[in-house]
């Protein structure tokens, strides 16, 4: 069977919103293929698409694309094609509707050029995003772990106290992210693109009658790695000490790549073999998917189908595992 591997490497799937005063005007998904990226997105005016041509990291330095190294290298690349994408969106708005830009970016622009601005930009979101995530999910948790000192004891059990109230974040974020109602088209259209890739790797023409009726969980979706993030980070923390806060959190920065690289192998083999334990593993991502992801409606499917099949290899071969 043909698939599209939707995972962080040479595949990835996103779909965003931009709007204006909290009214939506631009939403979209953004598919990689093997050789192409796409992006769709709906405007008031019907489908806008972009495609282009990847020029991945690895091919340029193949170091990258190592067990254990192309997840974190990945990961990074993911955050920086959702910037994109979203910028992109933003630049399809109507002139009057358009933010104008800050002093900064303008220095920027007028310094070193648009192309350049833009890249600095997107690299300033990067960093950004990884902070606010390394910070909530990763520090916080920590910080609140070490008031259990004085009454566990016990390594092993403050580090797995630790654990739970980092899933316990994790799961209240999501839960409140439901809350937002531009969220819930958000998670539409990423069961859009799920059930979109589902009917593609079930060899069926890609047609609305086709991608509807297909689930919209999906065993390598975003959601699923970082549940698994959550529950590997349990197990790499234990080996660290808690003699220290301070030396607790830098020892969770340091290790965070470790725990990066080893879900990203885990999530890739969940989605490329079908067994008992690919399913056990998949189980609790596919569970938490039932939040971040909605039923669709037919101009999200349309979105799916369109982003899809400009990505799509001549050769059937070519996006095999």
């Amino acid at each position: 069977m043909v698939k599209l591997e939707k995972d962080m490497e040479s595949k990835q799937s996103k779909e965003f919103r931009t709007s204006i005063g909290g009214q939506a005007l631009i939403e979209g998904i953004m598919m990689r293929g093997p050789k192409l990226q796409s992006i769709v997105v709906r405007t008031k005016d019907g489908l806008t698409e972009k495609t282009e041509e990847l020029k991945l990291l690895k091919e340029k330095y193949p170091i990258v694309g190592f067990v254990f190294i192309r997840g974190v290298v990945n990961f990074i690349s993911s955050m920086a094609v959702g910037v994109r994408a979203l910028m992109f969106s933003a630049e399809l708005m109507p002139e009057e509707e358009q933010e104008e830009p800050s002093r900064f970016e303008a220095w920027i622009d007028r310094k070193f050029g648009s192309e350049s601005a833009e890249k600095f930009i997107i690299a300033i979101a990067v960093v950004l995003g990884i902070a606010l995530a390394v910070g909530l999910f990763m520090l916080l948790p920590t910080f609140l772990a070490g008031f259990l000192t004085n009454v566990i004891k016990s390594r092993t059990l403050k580090n797995l106290m630790e654990g739970v109230l980092r899933i316990v974040i994790f799961l209240a974020y999501m839960w409140l992210a439901t809350r937002l109602e531009q969220m819930k088209r958000v998670w539409a259209y990423h069961g859009a693109e799920h059930k979109a890739i589902y009917c593609y790797e079930k060899n069926l023409p890609l047609n609305l009658e086709n991608v509807r009726v297909q689930s919209r969980l999906h065993p390598r979706c975003g959601t699923s790695f970082l549940f698994i993030v959550m529950i590997v980070s349990i197990l790499v923390f234990s080996f660290t000490s808690w003699s220290n806060l301070w030396i607790r959190m830098g020892l969770r920065i340091l290790l965070l790549p470790v725990v990066v690289a080893i879900s990203y192998e885990i999530i890739k083999l969940a989605g490329r073999f079908d067994n008992t334990l690919t399913r056990i593993i998949s189980a609790p991502g596919k569970a938490l998917q039932k939040i971040t992801t909605r039923e669709p409606d037919d101009e999200m499917i349309e979105v799916a189908i369109r982003a899809l099949t400009l990505v799509l290899p001549e050769n059937a071969s070519d996006a095999e595992w």
